[in-house]
Formats: structure tokens, sequence, C-alpha cells
């Protein structure tokens, strides 16, 4: 009896072995499996990261459309030139040269901040007036300002504005506030290790411009 009896619970110490590895419905489920069920997401941490990539997907959009291919371009011919001051990409040879071009009669060089110490205003050039100037406040804002009056007092219509990639959008907001005539953009390349920064400078800017600083 007692060997049976031992025959009895080997067999089912044995068969409680195969049903842990084949994992039955209504057994006992491995260490194993048991792990893969709890590393699965719960429903509403899946939604939350979804919700999360989707905004991180709209933020980069909206990112590169404004600072890195903003909008850019102008006619044959505007009634000015406006280069703002930058602190990076070659603004005042682009400028020049749209108005060596005779793409407008009047070339606008705004002086007085600390980028403006690189270069000078130019010289006369034929057939364009050049008008160097000292904005007050010496900020993006006071560059629009001085240019919106001296574009009533000149009955100018439109302008194209001269300023780095990653400034233009901030910078057609601030002219657009100041006139009411067509604005467009041309803009100078920045080197790649400037971008990390201004991205993030600009973004503060904009939001400034929208929040803050909402008038001309």
């Amino acid at each position: 009896m007692a060997l049976c009896s031992l025959g009895v619970d080997d067999a089912d110490r044995k068969q409680r072995v195969r049903d842990k590895s084949t994992g039955r419905p209504g057994e006992p489920t491995s260490d194993k499996q048991a792990g893969i069920r709890r590393g699965r997401l719960r429903p509403g941490v899946r939604r939350l990261l979804a919700v999360i990539a989707v905004v991180l997907v709209l933020f980069i959009g909206v990112t590169v459309r404004l600072f890195v291919w903003p909008a850019d371009g102008m006619p044959a011919k505007v009634d000015a030139i406006l280069m703002v001051d930058s602190p990076q990409g070659d603004t005042l040879g682009t400028a020049l040269r749209l108005a060596h071009q005779h793409r407008a009669p009047y070339l606008l060089i705004s002086l007085g901040s600390p980028e403006s110490a690189t270069y000078k205003c130019p010289g006369p050039m034929p057939h364009v007036k050049v008008v160097c100037f000292i904005p007050k406040p010496a900020t993006t804002q006071g560059e629009a300002e001085f240019f919106g009056r001296l574009a009533r007092r000149n009955s100018w219509h439109s302008v194209v504005v001269v300023t780095m990639t990653p400034q233009a959008s901030r910078t057609r907001l601030r002219v657009k506030r100041c006139f009411a005539g067509k604005v467009y953009m041309v803009t100078a390349a920045i080197p790649l290790r400037a971008w990390p920064y201004q991205l993030a400078y600009q973004w503060g800017a904009l939001i400034k411009a929208f929040v803050v600083q909402r008038s001309c």
C-alpha cells in the first residue's frame, strides 16, 4: 500500500508539472507568462502615450513651418527694402544684392544693436536711397515702429523685409502690426550650430509677441 501511494503521489506531481509548463486554462501559470501580462500597458497609459506622440508631432511640424521653412519670396518690385538686425546670417549682403538689382528705390538698414557693430552703413547707391537708422527700442518691435512711421510719411504700399531664416515669422508679425501694406520676406541662412539656440529663443520671442507685446 505504501508503494502504491508513493506511485500515485509521483504521478500527480508529474501531472501538475506538465500542466504548469503547458499553461492550460484554469491552471497555475508560469512566472514568464505572469511577467508578460504585467508588462502590458494599461489602456489609460496607452492613450496618454498616444496623445503625447500626437502633440510632439504637431509641435515639430509647427516649429519647422514657422522657423525652418517660413514663407518667403517677393515680387519683382516693392516700395522699400527693410533689413532688420540679425545675430546670424548674411542679411546685409542679401539686402544689398536686392538693392543693386533695383528691386526697390529705398533701402533701410537697422543699426544700433550689438549685431550691427559688425558692419557699417552702406555708401550711396545709384537710383536707391539708403537710410540707416537706430531703432528705439533697439529691438524688432522698434524696427517695425520706425518703418511704419516712414512708410506712412512716404505712402508706401509694399516692403520686403530681410532677416535670418528663424526670425522671419516673428518679424513679419511685428511689421504687419505697424504697416498696412504688403509685407514680403527674404531670408538669409544661418549656420547649423546656431539652430538649437535660435529655435528656443524664437519660440520664446514669438510667444512674447503674441501674449505680452500685442500692439505696434
